[in-house]
Order: C-alpha cells, then structure tokens, then sequence
C-alpha cells in the first residue's frame, strides 16, 4: 500500500510540475505575442508624433518662423504661405500643412500657459489636459475627461527675445488603438486560458503515459519480492525443519536419517537452481549477458540433447519425435541453447500425460533458423499466453508445485533468445497441447 501511495504521489508532482510548464509557456508566449502587437498598434502613432515634431521644428528653422500664436488665424496662415510658397493652408491652425491633420499641436510658453486657443475638438477641454515641461522628448499617455485616451509629445521650442522660449506638445487620440488592444488582450487572454485547461488535460495523459511502465514496474517488482519470498522460504523451512529434527536425536546413524537427509539435500539443490535462475535474470536486466558463439549443426546438437530425454519420456509413456530439416551450422552459444531445450523439454514433459507426444522441429524461414517444440498435453489458456513469459507465472500453481517448478524456466528462455537476437512465442497447438516457436538468425 505505501508503494501505491508513494506512486499516486509521484503521479500528482509529474502532473502539477508538467501543468506548470505547459502553463508558464503559454502565458509567457501570450504576453510576448500581446505586447509585441500593441507595441505595432502604437507604432504608427508614435512614428507621426516623432515626424511631426520633426516638421514643426524644420518650419520653425526657416526665415527664423515666429510661433507667436496670439496673431489671428489669418495673419499666421499668410506667414506660413509665405515661408512654405503655397497658399493650401485651410486648416484651423498650422497642422494643416506642417503636422498629420490627426494630431492636435498645443504651444505653451515657458510657464506652460496655453499659447494658441483654437484647439478644435480639445477646446472645451483645455484645462484638463495635462503638462509637464520636465517630459521632454518622450512619448506618454493621458485621459482627457477621464474617457478620452491620448498620446502625447512634448518639445521645446527656441524663440528670441520677443517671443522667448516655446513649447510645444503635440496630441493624438488613440480611442481606436486602445479598442483594438483591448479586443486583442481579450482574444489572448481566452486562448491562453483555453490552453491552460488543455495544458491540464495534456499534463494528465502524459504523465500517466510516462508513468504507466513505472507503475507497472513497481507492480511487478511487489510480485517479484513476494514470490522470491515464498520460493526461498518453502526450502529454507524445509532445510531447517529436519536439521531440528535430526538435532533432537543425535545418537542416530546416518543411514536410519537417510530419507530426511535426501530431502534436505533436494531441497537444498532447488534453492540453489532458484538463486542460480534469479542471478541469471538479474544480468539479463543489467544488459550483462555474454555469449560464447560457435557455429554448430542444430539439428546434429538437438539430437544430443534429446536423447536422455527421449528416454524418460518413453519410461512414462510418452513419445518424443523429430522432425530436423535445417541441415546448416548456426551461430549460437551453445550452452545457453542447450539450457534453452533443457526448459522447453522439462516442461513439454511435465505437462503432458500417458499416450502424449512430443515433437522438435527445425527449418529454414525468412533466413533464420526456426526451431519448434509442440506437445499434446493440457495446453495453456489464453491468458496464459499472454502472460506465459512472465517470471513467476505458473497456469497451474499447484501442479507447478508438485512438479518442481518455480515459474521462471520460460522467462530463462526467453532471455536466452533475445540474448541471441532471436524471439520465442507460444500458441495453441492443435487440437490440444501447446507450441513454443523459436527464431534464431543464422549469424
């Protein structure tokens, strides 16, 4: 229960940390792409603020261009013409012709006092709008009437004596910019928390995906200790049963002890083969399995292997046939083949009964070797199949008992067969009994 606890909990940190992730992406990308918008929306309006002023102050260089704007409306339209050689003026003030005819120019004088009193849309508005001589050359904002957004830019102006220093701010409403940034704050603000809901749903799929073998793994590892527990416990109580036993009556002789004696010898012998399998699939984990490889005649090497066997399954009634067509060397390591048949053998034994058969097989496919083991005994179901390689796994614990077996003579062999390249399945053999199908390559 504590490692299925401890997974929940690695489940939920893999989750809040990828939700964290997901979401500081998309709020980073969100804000980039929003302020990289509205700094393009604003662009415009302060490229015609910057360029006006830069006009203004070309004008006010030519013929030294008096900004007195207490003259009448005519009298300053006739000094411009004059300068600029047309008479297109026809606009309320100088930013007919000097200035973008958005953008409404106010002329202070040095106590800021507003200078010119024809501000067109802003005249009803004149002491609202604020100014400050110290912001210079600086583009900011203003609200005038507290729902009129404005961009402003303040410049100073030199005159002469008579009419002394000026300044001048130039004013640009921006009611459509603001609109659009706030429509477009909006269309990010949704998409980024749409992908914040989806960053969720993301975070929990795959981080169930990522820890699913790890769930898996640690499911497999509890079977595994349970299992090792109980296959080492079963001898080493045997073992420690009779020991106790013969201890209680030391004056014996060996020979009246024999059948005890054997017994903890037996058993001491499986324990040893459990330890021996169990060292052998902890290197198959590690990636520590060697192979001594020769190439041999496997059909000529199955008939060695076979014959002890043959003769035990003949004493028990049953038959083993071959049927050896591949005729080639093959590169393989003896050794761990030779255990290979050994596993498959002893189980096709085991597991069949009086009048049964065995059958090897050998022959050339897709140019590997195929080795195949059929039997005609009680077969295996299809969960069993599935789960046949799996150490530990025996269909029929009990019976698996009473033959020696621990479950991990396939898992072996299944090792042994990947350790040389190769893969091993098991399917139903028809109309009864089961077939393990071996495909080793050549080299």
């Amino acid at each position: 229960m504590e490692e299925k606890e401890e997974l929940k909990l690695k489940l939920f940190k893999h989750i809040l940390y990828n939700i964290c992730v997901f979401i500081s992406i998309f709020i980073v990308f969100g804000l980039f792409v929003f302020f990289m918008v509205k700094n393009n929306i604003y662009s415009n309006v302060n490229n015609e603020l910057y360029e006006s002023e830069k006009r203004i102050l070309e004008l006010e260089e030519l013929e030294n261009f008096p900004f007195d704007f207490n003259l009448d409306r005519t009298t300053l339209r006739d000094k411009i013409t004059n300068i600029l050689g047309t008479d297109n003026i026809n606009a309320y003030s100088i930013t007919s012709k000097i200035v973008n005819p958005n953008i409404i120019v106010v002329v202070r004088d040095e106590d800021g006092n507003i200078l010119n009193s024809d501000l067109g849309r802003l005249s009803e508005y004149v002491n609202q709008i604020e100014f400050n001589k110290n912001n210079l050359e600086k583009i900011y904002e203003l609200m005038i009437n507290n729902k009129y957004p404005y961009r402003g830019l303040n410049f100073l102006v030199n005159g002469d004596e008579e009419y002394g220093n000026r300044y001048v701010q130039l004013l640009i409403n921006t009611t459509s910019e603001k609109y659009l940034v706030s429509q477009y704050f909006e269309i990010i603000a949704t998409a980024v928390f749409v992908g914040c809901i989806l960053s969720i749903v993301a975070s929990y799929i795959l981080s169930k995906k990522t820890l699913k073998p790890l769930s898996d793994n640690l499911i497999k590892q509890m079977e595994f200790v349970q299992n090792v527990s109980h296959e080492l416990r079963t001898p080493l109580t045997i073992i420690q049963a009779k020991q106790e036993l013969l201890l209680q009556e030391p004056n014996k002789k060996i020979i009246d002890e024999t059948e005890e004696i054997a017994l903890t010898l037996n058993e001491t012998k499986r324990l040893s083969k459990l330890v021996q399998d169990l060292l052998l699939l902890s290197r198959a984990d590690s990636s520590k399995t060697s192979l001594q490889k020769e190439n041999i005649n496997i059909d000529e090497y199955i008939k060695e292997i076979v014959v002890p066997y043959a003769e035990i399954a003949e004493l028990q009634g049953k038959q083993i046939n071959l049927d050896l067509n591949y005729k080639m060397d093959i590169n393989i390591d003896a050794s761990k083949i030779y255990q290979l048949m050994i596993i498959l053998l002893d189980n096709a034994i085991k597991y069949t009964e009086e009048k049964d058969s065995i059958e090897l097989r050998t022959y050339d496919k897709d140019n590997k070797c195929v080795i195949e083991v059929k039997d005609t005994g009680i077969g295996v179901s299809e969960e069993g199949l599935k789960r046949i390689f799996e150490r530990f796994y025996r269909e029929d614990i009990a019976r698996s008992r009473e033959t020696g077996g621990t479950g991990l003579g396939l898992s072996i062999a299944n090792v042994i067969v990947t350790a040389h390249g190769g893969t091993i399945k098991a399917s139903h053999n028809q109309p009864k009994g089961t077939v393990f199908t071996i495909k080793l390559p050549k080299k």
